[in-house]
């Protein structure tokens, strides 16, 4: 069972204020994990959490989150530009693109970002681009294949297919990248890899950092380059579902830990200083989309329709993925009703939930939708002309806080030419 971080009572008294749908943060939440991320790799000096800023690049949550310690992962130029309104500086950002325009290395250069380098003809563009070669550069490694990871009872616990993904530089071509960039100035390098998305395994990171650090060792012996820094991006995953467990970022910590002793430290790497760029982990279950019920249903099956869409979080539409569905004060009743719960856009997928067993439903219950704190407001969309909602926090000390407001119809068509 999920329990939302929000009572009705406490739901009753926002939406007197702000109507719904709207998401919500819970800014409590947010920090206490921040925390709990940070200790877990203090034992790595140096150490950075860089908060991908597409999951949520909402100005208050990234202040939030820098004052907690973490930097800002962007991979644009509106993210960037995000970035530096917050506040973020310098080595408080990378920036890890692909397909890149010369005006966002320009503007990376300009704030003094860490540019990470996704493929090997970007070495000579990101210097045709910004006029030199940082002293410090990442690149971007892809081992290629099928990376798997344990049998569960369930079969294989992680898998996915880097060998089809559009990221990084193959083995051969990172070992060039790094000769390329230490001929035209570079003098520290990091590494960077992304295998898997939204694993639930403790050792997905640990298994990731071994082949980071075995790497890190072979290009320091082929290349001679002076390897200071290595980025375990995200994939470190949330239970959208309430049976699945939740990682344990403490123990993850510790199996990163081992593998740098077992690996690092024999190559004369003990230096090296270690990053992520965790999203989901680190505000997904701290924000959740608010909705009420404003229709019912009854055909060949039956329907109860809110006042959110697809345009509020598409992930449902798109992906089928699973949200959990809490009715605010029937947390205890029994889910003996079969519903589809939908929005109103034009497409038949625009449905949060599919033959989903809720409480008994009556017009006017607010819903909760779980784990909407990454990868939902931001991915939002105005298709149907339908209005983005307004984003709120939850504060520590109580009340709530209106962090973004609802689109209106003048925002929708401010950029039409009539």
């Amino acid at each position: 069972m999920k329990t939302p971080f929000v009572t009705k009572q406490q739901l009753e008294a926002i939406t007197a204020q702000y109507p719904t749908p709207f998401h919500l943060y819970d800014e409590k939440g947010l920090r206490e994990n921040a925390r709990r991320v940070n200790a877990a790799f203090s034992w790595n000096p140096g150490f950075k959490e860089y908060f991908a800023v597409k999951a949520a690049p909402t100005p208050a949550l990234l202040k939030l989150l820098r004052e907690e310690g973490c930097g800002a992962d962007c991979s644009s130029l509106a993210e960037l530009e995000i970035a530096r309104r917050c506040g973020f500086r310098g080595s408080e950002i990378m920036f890890s693109s692909n397909n890149t325009l010369a005006e966002e290395y320009r503007l990376a250069d300009e704030l003094g970002a860490i540019i990470n380098l996704d493929d090997l003809t970007h070495v000579e563009f990101l210097e045709q681009s910004i006029g030199h070669i940082p002293e410090t550069v990442f690149c971007r490694y892809n081992p290629g294949g099928v990376f798997t990871l344990g049998e569960g009872k369930d079969g294989v616990q992680v898998m996915d297919t880097p060998g089809d993904a559009k990221y990084g530089m193959t083995r051969p071509q990172i070992a060039q990248a790094f000769r390329e960039l230490k001929a035209r100035g570079a003098k520290y390098f990091g590494l960077h890899c992304f295998l898997a998305s939204n694993t639930i395994s403790n050792q997905y990171y640990p298994e990731l950092a071994g082949i980071l650090f075995r790497l890190a060792a072979e290009l320091k012996e082929e290349t001679g380059c002076d390897i200071r820094h290595i980025n375990l991006s995200g994939g470190i995953g949330i239970p959208y579902r309430p049976e699945e467990e939740t990682n344990d970022i403490a123990v993850i910590g510790e199996g990163v830990r081992r593998k740098f002793e077992e690996i690092l430290l024999p190559a004369g790497l003990g230096g090296v200083q270690l990053c992520s760029e965790l999203g989901r982990f680190m505000t997904g279950p701290y924000g959740c989309l608010v909705t009420r019920v404003v229709h019912f249903k009854h055909i060949y099956k039956e329907y109860v329709g809110v006042d959110a869409c697809a345009a509020d979080l598409m992930r449902p539409a798109v992906y089928g993925a699973y949200h959990h569905i809490t009715v605010a004060g029937k947390e205890g009743a029994p889910c003996d009703h079969r519903y589809d719960v939908t929005g109103s856009l034009c497409e038949n997928c625009d449905k949060f939930a599919v033959d989903r067993m809720l409480p008994e439903i009556q017009r006017g219950d607010l819903l909760v939708i779980h784990d909407t704190g990454a990868h939902g407001h931001s991915m939002g969309y105005n298709y149907n002309g339908k209005l983005r909602s307004a984003e709120l926090l939850l504060k520590a000390g109580g009340g709530v806080e209106l962090i973004r407001r609802a689109e209106t119809l003048e925002d929708y068509f401010a950029t039409v030419v009539w």
